[in-house]
């Protein structure tokens, strides 16, 4: 049995601040992420509040199959939910995307829950 991969994830988070961590391909990047001590948004784990979301900063890969709801115009738009997603890649990732991510989805006529949430939080 070959070992899990694990990639570098350079997270840029809301206070300006740059964390990087290493994620094994079969973690979710959001868990990896709390067991290193950055706390970042979260509500339901599943993919589908996009209260995770951040955008790629650069071009990666990622493994988006555990999310609830997670369509091919988010991957194109760069978005990325980080509760749901393994890396397959290294990645550089903006935190705390879900109100761009939400505008999107209105965009497009796509499920966007939450979006009467205030963007002050």
């Amino acid at each position: 049995m070959s070992p899990v991969r694990t990639h570098r994830i350079k997270l840029h988070l809301r206070d300006g601040s740059i964390r990087e961590l290493d994620v094994r391909e079969d973690q979710h990047i959001w868990d990896a992420a709390h067991n290193a001590g950055i706390e970042l948004p979260s509500i339901c784990h599943q993919g589908r509040c996009l209260t995770c979301a951040g955008r790629l900063l650069k071009p990666g890969e990622f493994d988006a199959s555990d999310a609830v709801a997670y369509y091919p115009e988010d991957r194109a738009a760069g978005f990325i939910l980080l509760c749901t997603a393994c890396p397959r890649s290294d990645l550089e990732i903006q935190t705390h995307q879900q109100f761009a991510m939400r505008q999107h989805r209105r965009a497009l006529g796509l499920p966007a829950p939450y979006s009467g949430v205030s963007d002050a939080g």
